[in-house]
């Protein structure tokens, strides 16, 4: 494949504005309007029922519209023929029954009741924090395995390019209001995988030109290092996208929320490890004489 010769790093200072803006924006939304949280995490109430026949979840959640039940949630549970309701109502001894008949729609439909209960929000609060601290965990992890693996700055451009993509990713579903549930954790979490294994690719091939191109300054060393991975990169995410958008469009209510968080935060994800880990290993200063030489090497450089 041909090298391309992109000036990425001409553009760092523009870029660095534009990532700027987008984290203002995304952390004004998360401070103004915060995140719509799903049942997962407010409580509610969850209804189980059991058909005869596997239904269409389409047609379960537009017959629940149809008697007036708003913010629901209809998922499979354990087969296909079992149910899971769950919605913002709050919770009476009689709504299990109601919900039942509706779903029942005047004896055309052989369903019963299999439990009806309150889930608190005692329990999405600790699924916040567990959550929260999942994250920092993760982030966490990663930097002392770039930090092993590489060098201390690269560690901190990684770990920087990661909380990057969530905090863009969090601000986009705060500011259009879209519901966060834990799909959408479990998407932000792939995300992380997902930038971080694109953010190595390239500190890789940095590292590696750094070794080979001794008499190339860093600026330089980056970009042709940035061009070096670009196809893989763009390959990579493309094929990655495409899977996504599929699901997005065809895969149905209960995966939307995650596919689009997967869809913003591989878009965000993508462009981070082209431009802002690159961008922030420049601005951290980063040199040949960071990663210590093998024997070896500093054998060759002794040599006239």
């Amino acid at each position: 494949m041909k090298v391309t010769t992109i000036p990425f790093m001409a553009m760092r200072k523009i870029v660095a504005c534009f990532s700027v803006a987008l984290i203002l924006i995304s952390l004004g939304s998360l401070a103004v309007k915060g995140l719509q949280f799903g049942l997962d995490f407010t409580g509610g109430t969850l209804v189980e029922v059991a058909y005869d026949q596997a239904p269409q979840l389409d047609d379960v959640r537009q017959l629940l519209a149809d008697n007036g039940y708003e913010d629901i949630v209809v998922q499979n549970f354990g087969s296909p023929t079992d149910v899971v309701v769950r919605m913002a109502n709050a919770y009476t001894p009689t709504l299990g029954d109601e919900v039942l008949a509706s779903l029942q729609n005047h004896g055309e439909v052989s369903v019963t009741l299999q439990r009806s209960e309150f889930v608190g929000a005692q329990v999405g609060e600790e699924l916040r924090e567990q959550g929260g601290l999942g994250m920092l965990l993760a982030l966490l992890i990663v930097m002392i395995y770039v930090a092993v693996r590489f060098q201390f700055k690269f560690s901190l451009a990684s770990v920087a390019a990661l909380a990057h993509d969530v905090i863009i990713t969090l601000g986009f579903f705060s500011l259009f209001e879209v519901e966060f549930d834990l799909t959408v954790l479990a998407a932000l979490l792939a995300v992380v995988g997902y930038s971080l294994n694109d953010t190595i690719v390239v500190c890789d091939r940095i590292r590696e030109n750094f070794r080979i191109m001794r008499d190339t300054e860093p600026y330089d060393l980056i970009n042709e290092s940035i061009n070096q991975t670009l196809g893989r990169t763009l390959i990579t995410s493309l094929t990655t996208l495409f899977v996504l958008v599929v699901l997005f469009l065809f895969g149905g209510e209960a995966i939307h929320n995650f596919s689009m968080a997967l869809l913003v935060g591989i878009v965000i994800g993508t462009y981070s490890s082209i431009f802002v880990a690159a961008n922030l290993l420049l601005g951290l200063n980063i040199t040949r004489e960071d990663l210590v030489p093998t024997p070896k090497e500093e054998l060759e450089d002794e040599l006239p």
